[in-house]
């Protein structure tokens, strides 16, 4: 439990199951006829059959609005039957229901009561309706007009000593115009304490991917895919986690292309993929995906791309330098000396060893590689989520320059970002370092002088709310509570805050566990009708593209995202500031016009983001590495990771079920790994089940020791899975009162909580 003076509230929610579930033989494959099962399901049960199909033929259509899930790219020429996988008709369903919460509902329940019930049971309860405030030494919500709302929040920020103390969080929800005045207003304000979800995901691979390229952003477009020779998938499960990558991979596996998973599990979706858009994925045997499965140990990736890296350079010496590609490498890189004398350090057995891998599985995947030049590697959270997340990343980044596999068509980096418009934040402004260029255009087109002090990321924003450095929390989207690390330390920080606001569409556990005032802020949906005005996103891939509302929304007391940051900057900063903020909440083309003077790589953005939109410039795509030293690409030397594992010691990885998106649980079945009507379940390989004498279904407590300070997460249903020996997964965000908030990627400071060192007990 948490406490704000005269409230309990439950920062994590029950920890035991009233169900027991059921556990069954994993799926061998993603899709199919189940794939369009669920989703209908979901859609008619949420929203009613005319809604659905009508929303469903929208979505990520050309004249539509764009998928609130993931950021994986639509085709330029959409389908035009269905632009959308199962989860994001799901996403949808959540978002577009016709369950409504309002006064009257939080009139009969407190924050106390809500608390108790599960993140599931949360979202089920429907969309907010109106503004409501949760008063100090109150229980229950009531209603406020929006005047009084923006009235209340700028007396706070008027009464701060500083506008450090207050943080503006964004989630990866919001769109272009939404996340440009969000962050303009924070500026204004004064301050740079603009963390966002990103930190906690992709951080890694932003810094990476600067370092070693000279831009912090993926090099390939979803055309690539249909004609590389390779794609290496590593960390990532886009079965469940960007289910429409399956139908790209499908494309190349048809040209000829040969495909690589590395990852702890072998996921479904990388098995077998039944395209529900095509006949032989309702009635024939699908498209069997990964040629070679990598079955890594956790965080040992490292340790098997410098295996990959030695055989690979063997070979090239056998072959009379036809491996590696020696133009590229002379012409466009620096540091390959260096690089080649650190893999000499390394033995290939113990290496070999690290990784956990069979040396013949190893041989097959380098004579695919030696062969190949047409190289794609995507990543998600299995490699950046660690202490060396960086590090993951850059020794990927020296395979594809080993290969010359950067800047041509069909090769290079996929970071595959997790929600709908991450990438599109960051490239308009969110982020909490001081941005010389960024501020000086600011000053030129909007009039003010931005601060050039650096702002608090996510984890030094929950550090500076625990030791009540910061007093006032504003999130635009998300569930901070939920996805954060450390939950009961988290909630702690969040609790010692004045205010805290949640500009949201549905109730989360974020607006249960509050500062001492709490303000909750309804917004519309990426599907309704924001009058007659659209938003631009960006996707994976750095096309930028708009999106409409079709639907009526579902309260006539909500707002637009834009709307609430214009109308609260007018509150704020009165008539006379240089910023058009009221005119800026009218028209968004105003929004766009400044986005295109001050964010870098926008041009013309009103109409170019029309129908397939535009790309960003990428300089990597155009093997531009002018910004690095003696412009060019570097290679780098990371060391391996270290763990130290005790006799009786696990190294956990948290993960996502197939009925969830991010923290948003949609339901409790995990149907692709087998688990069904529950959630919190351990999975360990049989071997360790014998040697710790635990059975199918023993239930355990799971238990980290970071700094002398215990974590624990109770009454976890043990059950036997193929992963390796040593290795437990879990899901987030029931584990995550287990990753302490202060150990994290060096650099990024992404939490660890893809390698999270625990410890077992029988509950």
């Amino acid at each position: 439990m948490s406490n704000t003076p005269n409230r309990n509230v439950s920062a994590i929610g029950p920890q035991n199951e009233t169900s027991n579930g059921k556990i069954t033989t994993p799926s061998s494959y993603a899709g199919g006829t189940p794939a369009v099962s669920n989703a209908l399901q979901h859609s008619l049960r949420e929203m009613g059959m005319v809604k659905a199909f009508k929303g469903l033929a929208a979505l990520n259509q050309k004249k539509g609005f764009d998928c609130p899930s993931c950021a994986w790219p639509d085709p330029d020429t959409p389908n035009k039957v269905a632009e959308y996988c199962e989860n994001g008709a799901k996403a949808l369903a959540d978002e577009a229901t016709r369950n409504t919460l309002d006064a009257q509902f939080f009139e009969e329940h407190s924050v106390e009561a809500l608390s108790l019930r599960t993140d599931f049971e949360l979202n089920q309860l429907g969309r907010l309706t109106e503004p409501l405030v949760l008063h100090p030494n109150k229980k229950h919500y009531e209603p406020i007009s929006w005047k009084d709302a923006y009235h209340l929040l700028s007396k706070e920020l008027k009464a701060l000593s500083s506008p450090d103390e207050a943080i503006f969080y964004t989630s990866g929800r919001s769109s272009n115009e939404a996340a440009f005045l969000y962050g303009t207003f924070a500026r204004a304000l004064g301050t740079n304490n603009l963390p966002d979800c990103s930190n906690m995901c992709h951080e890694s691979s932003g810094i990476a991917l600067k370092n070693t390229l000279g831009i912090g952003k993926g090099s390939v477009t979803l055309e690539d895919f249909y004609e590389a020779e390779v794609v290496i998938i590593a960390g990532q499960n886009p079965g469940t986690n960007h289910p429409r990558m399956l139908t790209a991979l499908e494309k190349c596996k048809a040209n000829g292309g040969k495909i690589i998973s590395i990852n702890p599990l072998a996921e479904a979706g990388l098995v077998n993929f039944k395209n529900p858009q095509r006949l032989n994925g309702w009635l024939g045997n699908g498209t069997d995906l990964a040629d070679i499965h990598l079955q890594v140990k956790i965080n040992q990736d490292i340790a098997l791309v410098k295996l990959l890296l030695k055989k690979l350079f063997e070979k090239d010496v056998e072959t009379s330098h036809t491996v590696l590609d020696h133009d590229f490498i002379e012409n466009y890189t620096e540091g390959y000396t260096a690089l080649k004398t650190d893999l000499d350090r390394f033995d290939e057995d113990e290496l070999l060893q690290f990784s956990g891998i069979s040396e013949e599985v190893i041989s097959e995947t380098v004579d695919l590689l030696a062969a190949k030049s047409k190289i794609i590697i995507c990543w998600a959270m299995g490699l950046t989520q660690h202490k060396n997340g960086v590090a993951n990343i850059q020794e990927f980044v020296n395979l594809l320059l080993l290969k010359g596999a950067i800047g041509k068509p069909n090769a290079g980096t996929c970071p595959v970002r997790g929600h709908s418009n991450v990438q599109g934040d960051r490239s308009v402004g969110i982020h909490h370092y001081a941005d010389e260029g960024y501020n000086e255009r600011l000053k030129t087109h909007l009039g003010f002088e931005a601060p050039t002090q650096t702002g608090y990321d996510t984890v030094e924003s929950i550090k500076a709310m625990h030791e009540k450095k910061a007093k006032v929390f504003m999130c635009l989207g998300g569930n901070f509570l939920a996805a954060a690390s450390d939950t009961e330390f988290t909630a702690e920080a969040i609790q010692n805050c004045n205010l805290t606001i949640q500009v949201s569409t549905k109730l989360n556990r974020s607006h249960l566990v509050t500062g001492k005032t709490a303000l909750m802020l309804p917004t519309l949906g990426r599907s309704e009708k924001d009058q007659n005005r659209f938003v631009t996103t960006e996707n994976s891939m750095g096309k930028v593209r708009w999106s409409k509302g079709i639907f009526q929304p579902i309260s006539g007391n909500l707002k637009s995202e834009p709307d609430i940051i214009a109308e609260l900057g007018h509150h704020h900063f009165g008539e006379n500031h240089p910023v058009p903020w009221k005119k800026m909440g009218t028209d968004y083309t105003l929004i766009r016009e400044a986005i295109d003077n001050i964010a870098k790589g926008f041009k013309n953005t009103e109409q170019q983001s029309k129908d397939s939109g535009y790309y960003l410039p990428n300089s990597a795509r155009a093997m531009d590495f002018s910004g690095l030293p003696n412009s060019k690409a570097q290679f780098t030397v990371n060391p391996l990771p270290e763990h130290e594992l005790k006799a009786d010691e696990f190294l956990l990885m948290t993960i996502r079920s197939h009925d969830q998106f991010n923290t948003t649980i949609y339901g409790m079945d995990d149907r692709y790994r087998g688990v069904y009507g529950t959630r919190r379940v351990l999975m360990i390989n049989e071997k360790d089940m014998a040697e710790n004498n635990l059975q199918q279904g023993t239930k355990v407590n799971i238990l980290s020791h970071y700094d002398g300070k215990e974590r624990k997460a109770l009454n976890f249903k043990v059950i036997s899975y193929n992963i390796p020996r040593g290795n437990l997964a879990a899901y987030f965000p029931e584990t995550n009162v287990l990753v302490p908030y202060n150990h994290f990627a060096d650099k990024s400071q992404t939490p660890i909580s893809k390698s999270v060192k625990v410890t077992l007990e029988k509950s």
